[in-house]
């Protein structure tokens, strides 16, 4: 069993079951959700193409998947995240965008935002405390001969190689998507996602989220709103 911290709008919230939808599945309920058509698709290639995102849910990472340590548990865990939600304040990402990075797509800030950073680093160090160290097969799964020198030494340090100055906030939208279908793709998801971007995103709450076994799904086991501001 694995928990992580994750950003995702509350349950309900017409960006999550915008994003559900196209995901094909709602994190918080763990349903299937029939996913709209998209245009220049196939209802096959949508499903093929979010399958990597829908597993995890909608949801950017902010402390990425991790084993409790000898002597953590779940209600510990679960305390330490009230805790941490109930003195940590909301506060709002000025600009998102539906933007490439790589080959996928995913709703990302138009630029850096020193105050997410922090705010990101601060869940990172907070949870440490949680999480048991990674085993050689998942320090490998992470392909460390890939990483640069910093990314490695984050990786051995907290568990994951994108944090710190290496983290770039994104709630992911697809897997890889091939360059000719790019420009369709970014059509689709600016139409689907219009409502929600090119204005503030406001981090309001975070997910518990916890994967049963390896490879299953990832579903919200707990939701709690931050800290009114």
């Amino acid at each position: 069993m694995r928990y992580a911290i994750y950003f995702t709008p509350p349950q309900g919230h017409a960006f999550t079951v915008t994003a559900s939808r196209w995901l094909g599945r709602d994190a918080f309920s763990n349903a299937s959700i029939e996913q709209a058509p998209v245009a220049g698709f196939s209802p096959d290639e949508i499903k093929d193409l979010t399958a990597d995102p829908r597993r995890y849910g909608f949801h950017a990472t902010l402390k990425a998947p991790f084993s409790l340590k000898d002597g953590e548990t779940q209600d510990s865990l679960m305390e330490g995240f009230e805790q941490f939600c109930a003195n940590t304040k909301t506060f709002d990402i000025p600009k998102v965008i539906v933007d490439q990075l790589g080959p996928f797509f995913a709703v990302v800030p138009d630029q850096v935002h020193p105050a997410l950073q922090d705010f990101t680093a601060s869940v990172v160090q907070y949870f440490e405390r949680f999480r048991a160290p990674l085993s050689d097969a998942d320090m490998a799964r992470r392909k460390p001969e890939k990483l640069s020198e910093r990314q490695r030494q984050l990786l051995e340090q907290w568990g994951y190689p994108y944090v710190m100055e290496e983290f770039r906030f994104h709630m992911t939208l697809t897997g890889p998507v091939d360059a000719e279908q790019s420009p369709a793709m970014r059509d689709a998801l600016e139409k689907t996602f219009a409502e929600f971007t090119h204005g503030a995103l406001p981090v309001s709450g975070l997910g518990l989220f916890v994967e049963e076994s390896r490879g299953a799904p990832f579903t919200v086991l707990k939701w709690l709103p931050l800290k009114a501001a």
